[in-house]
């Protein structure tokens, strides 16, 4: 089986922790989905996010959706002025057999604007 990464964002309408753990699910649910993958095949999954996010750490929200096994870790973004606010990103290392090409990446909400070229 081949290691790809998977990378993927998201935009939050204000820094609450819930609000937090539901996007991040939301990305964390997409990114799988789009790839047809399973918990299994993830190696791990490195989520930062902007400055501006406190509230909580998106790797608690994965935990809660049952990942606790897989390696999870956390950093902040670099604060460029003009930088997007209240964005969650991942990169997602998984067991994915397919070239490079094919890899599904997932921008969600206003995240779009990262990479128009990859969002769905």
């Amino acid at each position: 089986m081949t290691v790809r990464a998977i990378r993927g964002a998201t935009q939050l309408e204000c820094d609450d922790r819930e609000h937090l753990f539901e996007r991040t699910a939301e990305l964390v649910r997409e990114v799988l989905d789009a790839n047809g993958l399973g918990t299994d095949a993830l190696i791990s999954i490195l989520f930062t996010c902007t400055p501006d996010l406190r509230s909580d750490f998106p790797a608690t929200a994965a935990r809660e959706m049952g990942m606790g096994d897989v390696p999870l870790m956390c950093a902040v973004e670099i604060d460029v002025p003009t930088a997007l606010p209240r964005v969650v990103r991942l990169m997602a290392h998984a067991e994915l057999d397919v070239p490079r090409s094919q890899v599904r990446h997932v921008y969600l909400h206003g995240a779009t604007v990262l990479r128009r070229d990859l969002a769905q």
